[in-house]
């Protein structure tokens, strides 16, 4: 009688353990593919007739493409985390900043989906840059290190579902020249974004960008043929994405779309109609609820991000949720870029929506791609330090008086005021300021309260205090430094 009661219990807490699916074996696959990078819109299936990206074009095909998602934080480590977590980096301490280190007492769906008896690991980059040790973990955020995937699955047990971080060090810098010529990119058709000189230079640099988002979008169709070889393709969530903007000139750690806006496509066999597109605002820390919603396991209140699964599994295109409007994302200290001896970062907040982006800039004193001060006799000077050194900010340096260029290099590289507004119709660039504008008065107080208010609700140490901690958190890397006068004699 008491073997019988043993079993009867163990059989209601395994049911029990599981919130959505009646078996493990139905719990789906999951492979992440994370370019580091890569921006909006760099893929064929968003109408850039110039990149080839087959493989997340079939994706986006067989499953859902997002117009409007975007990263947490430009920034990589942050970024990485606000994606593992599930929550809003400004929430994560030490995380919250580039080389870093994640708290061990922070939950990952990665950690969840082990625990529930998930095969985890990944390949390449993961969690990084940073420094696991200081925050307690033995093994990297994203899982176990593997060299390939086909490695990764020869190590699961047989019918074990598993969670596969795929993380491309591509398109991120630095570029061998003339490598996107070199991979037929069209160099004489490409058009920088507004805010960057449209010259050769420039052009040939992003071609070199683009030539690595074929490489990357290579490596994602490597990984959908591996899941057919196996015949696990239909039961696995694909999802490709990037972990913010192109590594250029006012992209990549500026709250711009320029910085925050990535493309994402994600499928799911016969759960997923294919061939839908919705326009439903997602913050990529939303990836983490998802993925715990769809494997069936339990997900922590502490998560601030929301689960895709009902714009995923609902029919129909355009926005599928009411409540899905807007994003809220920001960003703290990329690299150590400002004057001596601040070690803090650019502290900012944005709430962006279908027709305005507003920007709060807590320290507006601060510069935003870092100090453009440097000194030649002193190696390692950080200068412009947020921005990766290329030849696209070599141009803009070496020709920041002419008068055709510096207007776009103040919009890349000068101070910027404590409140920055964007009509989104008439200025789809953000190029014009309107915060100070009388006419916009009432659209900037709403989405300035709207902001707040959120920031409060989630004890954003910016807003309730503390947040001094987030400069003085160790930074564990290095920063682009003054390149020498040698480097910009081409230009």
């Amino acid at each position: 009688m008491r073997n019988m009661l043993t079993l009867a219990l163990i059989v209601l807490f395994t049911v029990c353990g599981l919130t959505r699916s009646a078996q493990a074996g139905d719990r789906p696959n999951i492979v992440f593919a994370f370019a580091d990078d890569w921006g909006y819109p760099h893929a064929g299936v968003y109408g850039d007739d110039i990149v080839k990206t087959p493989a997340f074009d079939r994706v986006a095909r067989e499953g859902v493409l997002f117009a409007n998602a975007f990263v947490d934080v430009p920034s990589c480590t942050p970024s990485r985390g606000a994606v593992l977590s599930g929550q809003q980096f400004y929430r994560l301490r030490q995380a919250a900043n580039l080389w870093s280190t994640m708290p061990s007492d922070i939950p990952l769906y990665t950690d969840l989906l082990s625990d529930a008896g998930y095969h985890v690991g990944f390949s390449r980059k993961g969690w990084s840059p940073g420094k696991l040790e200081p925050g307690g973990r033995k093994i990297n955020p994203a899982g176990k290190p593997y060299r390939t995937f086909e490695q990764f699955l020869n190590k699961r047990t047989k019918g074990q579902p598993f969670c596969y971080w795929w993380g491309s060090h591509e398109p991120h810098r630095p570029y061998k020249p003339g490598s996107g010529r070199a991979a037929g990119i069209d160099v004489d058709r490409i058009k920088p974004y507004p805010c960057m000189p449209n010259v050769p230079a420039v052009r040939e640099d992003i071609a070199d960008y683009y030539g690595e988002v074929q490489q990357f979008d290579d490596q994602v169709a490597a990984l959908i043929a591996q899941l057919e070889k196996i015949g696990e393709l239909d039961n696995t969530i694909i999802v490709v994405s990037g972990d913010h903007g192109m590594p250029f000139p006012r992209c990549k750690s500026n709250l711009y779309d320029t910085g925050m806006h990535v493309p994402l496509a994600i499928r799911w066999g016969a759960k997923i109609k294919p061939g839908r597109q919705v326009t439903d605002f997602v913050n990529l820390a939303d990836l983490a609820p998802t993925f715990l919603d769809a494997a069936g396991v339990k997900i922590p209140q502490v998560m601030t991000a929301r689960s895709l699964m009902p714009v995923l599994t609902a029919p129909g295109n355009g926005r599928i949720d009411a409540a899905r409007d807007h994003v809220i994302f920001g960003r703290e200290r990329h690299c150590v870029a400002q004057e001596a001896p601040q070690t803090g970062g650019y502290p900012a907040r944005a709430v962006r929506n279908d027709d305005y982006l507003y920007i709060r800039n807590f320290d507006p004193d601060r510069w935003p791609a870092g100090t453009p001060h440097y000194d030649k006799a002193q190696r390692g000077t950080a200068w412009f330090g947020d921005c990766d050194n290329g030849p696209s900010k070599f141009y803009m340096w070496a020709h920041r008086n002419d008068p055709d260029v510096k207007p776009l290099y103040d919009l890349c590289f000068a101070q910027r005021p404590a409140e920055e507004l964007y009509d989104l119709k008439k200025d789809p660039d953000q190029h014009h300021n309107v915060a100070a504008d009388p006419a916009y008065a009432a659209v900037r107080k709403q989405l300035a309260d709207q902001l707040m208010t959120y920031l409060r609700q989630t004890d954003d140490p910016r807003v309730v205090g503390g947040g001094e901690k987030l400069d003085k958190y160790p930074y564990y890397g290095g920063t682009p430094s003054w390149p020498g006068d040698q480097a910009f004699e081409k230009y």
